[in-house]
């Protein structure tokens, strides 16, 4: 039987999506509705075991995963109640950067609340990690957390577990932690996931579609509201340099021409309380057609942030499986460009679908 071993660094509303999805699908729906790959390289989502996992609130650490991905601060839909119990509990993980400082100034169910136990070392998780016999390790820390990743990145290449980054940390992106993955013989994919119909991948395929039609793009902006404590951990835009970043350099890398910074906003806006999980995104694209007469396009898109993800989180995971079962080290190019905002290697998303389709068609 096929198995794919996961461990989990930070159980909050995406681990809940994810978890959930799995045993969604794994309790014998045969809708196969908001997946895009049911069988990917001989894996399917039934195949994928969470083994491991970490977090930092007291509500969550010592407590069961099927449990935890249930536990406040989280607060996305929940479309499968019944998650049965998996005998893995959350164990303590290392704070590092992992908490805003300015999440303190809240004292109710929006925001963190952290556990006392001890945190592990670096050879703790390195240990688990082994013991657990994980073949991926999934990271869905709060944006900002540099040290954190970074030393769950060092935990997964001494352990020799492939390594998702889904959040805007560039990992895979660097070229010194890249080489070091590719040096350590272990493979990983990142950085930042791109949703299965999100802010970022509907503005990449409409600057797209502009350049391909011949419309000049003169400026454009996206601004997204939410209420779930992501977007509280980003009311601090200190954390979000990395994040504007990959979002907006999403979108450059498929316009016809770059734009220049006065002309180009996208990023977190506004953190809204009673919107929880729900993400709005308001996109306005001005551009030049033919015979130089202006146009313009608006679009409000509105999504269940978390359950976005969770899909292309499945199909990473299981790349990441077929990249380590290939014996390949470093970055996973076709499915960094295809499932992330900020690859090593950008490309449009067609030809970034046609790279993935032929990797994993050559691991059959």
């Amino acid at each position: 039987m096929n198995i794919i071993n996961v461990a989990v660094i930070g159980i909050g509303n995406c681990a809940s999506s994810l978890v959930q999805g799995l045993a969604f699908y794994h309790q014998g729906q045969n809708d196969h509705v908001g997946l895009m790959h049911w069988d990917l390289g001989g894996y399917k989502p039934s195949d994928i075991k969470v083994v491991a996992a970490w977090d930092v609130d007291v509500r969550k650490v010592g407590v069961d995963v099927a449990e935890a991905i249930f536990a406040k601060p989280n607060c996305t839909a929940i479309f499968c109640a019944d998650v049965p119990t998996s005998g893995v509990k959350v164990q303590m993980g290392n704070v590092l950067d992992g908490v805003a400082e300015h999440m303190a100034d809240y004292k109710d169910d929006r925001t963190f609340i952290v556990s006392d136990a001890a945190q592990p070392s670096k050879a703790d998780v390195v240990a688990a990690l082994r013991a657990s016999g994980a073949h991926v390790l999934m990271n869905y820390l709060p944006v900002g957390s540099q040290q954190a990743t970074e030393f769950y990145a060092e935990c997964a290449i001494e352990a020799g577990v492939a390594f998702v980054n889904n959040i805007p940390v560039f990992i895979a992106s660097d070229e010194v932690w890249a080489k070091k993955f590719t040096d350590a013989g272990v493979p990983i994919v990142g950085d930042d996931i791109k949703a299965q119909l999100g802010a970022t991948i509907v503005h990449r395929v409409l600057t797209d579609l502009f350049a391909k039609r011949g419309v000049k793009l003169e400026r454009t902006y996206q601004l997204n509201t939410g209420g779930n404590t992501d977007f509280l951990n980003m009311s601090n835009h200190r954390r979000l340099e990395s994040k504007k970043i990959s979002k907006t350099e999403a979108v450059q890398s498929v316009a016809a021409e770059r734009l220049s910074d006065d002309n180009v906003h996208i990023g977190p806006s506004d953190y809204v309380p009673w919107q929880n999980d729900n993400k709005v995104c308001f996109l306005r694209m001005e551009g030049t057609m033919f015979g130089g007469v202006p146009m313009n396009l608006e679009m409000r898109l509105s999504v269940e942030d978390s359950p976005n993800s969770a899909g292309v989180a499945i199909d990473m995971i299981r790349c990441a499986k077929l990249a380590a079962d290939r014996g390949l080290a470093g970055p996973v190019h076709p499915a960094s460009a295809y499932f992330c905002k900020h690859p090593p290697i950008q490309m449009t998303d067609d030809l970034a679908q046609i790279a993935v389709e032929d990797f994993i068609a050559a691991a059959a």
